[in-house]
């Protein structure tokens, strides 16, 4: 499955054929698996929070603050169970994988192309995915779930570093023209600055929408 693996020789660049920085490849993938590992974590306390709302459904949660921060609302929803169990269990089930990849390739092993565009590709529709439970749950169900949003920011860090990866090795089978020009965003930084602002808008579309009532 793996490529190869890249031996330390000393050089500040990493040994394939595209030249990245050892320490891009450090700091993406470092970046990959803690924020991964953060996912899990709140995968697993949701999970546990599911089978406690299945045999009680009038359960009281820890994270169930307020009228607004309360996960036992947003848990007994339909949107909580869309594939007809909780979707925390996806995350017991992506997270490893992810972490397993961020641990390999920080240890210099590279997966082919197919797989790392794969992978890009699932990430994306997990992205799609975080973002439309957070859309119902702001809009539709009236309650925040905190370890629902920090699956949501995690997911988003995940997606941002595999995808910054893909396109500095050219993973994305992108035309030539696009391949360069995502390329030099990735490289001159406006990547990661299109991820700030992403998330100061979504951060600021919430503080809107609920204001003072988190208190």
């Amino acid at each position: 499955m793996t490529r190869e693996i890249a031996p330390d020789t000393g050089s500040d660049l990493d040994d394939g054929a595209h030249g990245i920085p050892l320490r891009k490849r450090r700091i993406l993938f470092g970046e990959m698996l803690i924020f991964a590992i953060l996912s899990l974590i709140a995968s697993f306390v949701l999970s546990y929070d599911a089978i406690v709302l299945a045999r009680d459904p009038q359960a009281e949660l820890s994270c169930s603050i307020n009228a607004i921060i309360d996960c036992a609302k947003v848990g007994t929803t339909w949107q909580a169970n869309i594939f007809g169990f909780p979707n925390a269990f996806l995350g017991l089930i992506s997270e490893p994988v992810v972490m397993t990849i961020a641990v390999a390739s920080l240890a210099g092993v590279r997966f082919p192309r197919w797989f790392m565009f794969t992978g890009n590709v699932c990430y994306l529709l997990g992205v799609i995915f975080a973002y439309w439970l957070l859309f119902q749950s702001t809009y539709v169900i009236g309650a925040l779930c905190p370890w629902c949003l920090l699956v949501t920011l995690s997911t988003t860090f995940v997606f941002s570093s595999m995808t910054q990866w893909n396109i500095l090795e050219g993973n994305l089978f992108l035309p030539e023209g696009a391949q360069r020009a995502a390329r030099r965003l990735v490289e001159h930084g406006w990547f990661t600055v299109g991820l700030i602002a992403w998330v100061t808008i979504v951060v600021i579309i919430e503080l809107l929408k609920w204001g003072h009532r988190f208190l």
